[in-house]
Formats: C-alpha cells, sequence, structure tokens
C-alpha cells in the first residue's frame, strides 16, 4: 500500500527524522505536535492551557494540509508533563473536538521535547 507524506509550513517542520503526517489507504496517522511557533520554532505559551491551543493549531494546519478537519480524527494520545494540567488540556480540547469526542489515551510522562507541557498525536479517517 503506497504511503503519502504530508508536510506543510503551517505547522512546525520535524524536530526529527520523521513526517508530520502520512497517510495509507483511507487512513492518517499524525505525529505528536508540540506547542511550536511554526515561525520561530519557539514554545508558544508556559501554561497547558496556552500550549495546548498550539498544538491544536498545530494539528488543525495538518489536518488542512491533507484535506481534513478535526471532525475526521478517530483517536488521539495526549501526553503530558504533569498529570496535574489534566483538567487545562481537557477544556481547550473539548472546545477544539467539539461533539466529535475521538477516541483517546491521556498519560503522563517524564518529559516532552523542548521542554513542552503538552503533545497530541492521533489517527484520522480520510475515507467517505
Amino acid at each position: 500500500m503506497p504511503i503519502e507524506k504530508i508536510n506543510t509550513q503551517k505547522a512546525p517542520a520535524a524536530i526529527g527524522p520523521y513526517s508530520q503526517a502520512v497517510r495509507t489507504g483511507d487512513y492518517l496517522f499524525f505525529s505528536g505536535q508540540i506547542p511550536l511557533d511554526p515561525v520561530s520554532g519557539n514554545i508558544v505559551g508556559q501554561d497547558a492551557e496556552t500550549q495546548t491551543r498550539q498544538v491544536l493549531k498545530n494539528i488543525e494546519a495538518v489536518l488542512e494540509a491533507a484535506g481534513l478537519a478535526a471532525d475526521r480524527v478517530l483517536k488521539t494520545t495526549v501526553y503530558l508533563a504533569d498529570l496535574q494540567d489534566f483538567a487545562a488540556v481537557n477544556k481547550v480540547y473539548a472546545e477544539y473536538f467539539g461533539e466529535a469526542k475521538p477516541a483517546r489515551a491521556t498519560v503522563q510522562v517524564t518529559a516532552l521535547p523542548k521542554g513542552a507541557l503538552v503533545e497530541i498525536e492521533g489517527i484520522a479517517y480520510s475515507g467517505s
């Protein structure tokens, strides 16, 4: 099955050897996004709510580059540097996904790239 790499300048460039997203068949797998400004490459915000908004803006840009929107996201994994930020992240996440409510796992990790507080990755459906 062919694999299509998805990349956009509207989201931060990968900071490692990976693609922003790949599509195979009817599925899009988007890499973890942290709260980087796509232009400066710097972390946006110092609190979980602000950082989550930037993460979701980055995800939206990647989805848009693939011709998709948030309502096509099936599953996400949310990585938090501190589970105490769960409520703040959940608030922004709920605003973004609305009634789409993809399946989700949330885990606390020891650290995230560049000292980020939140990272989100996921899977979207691009079929009809």
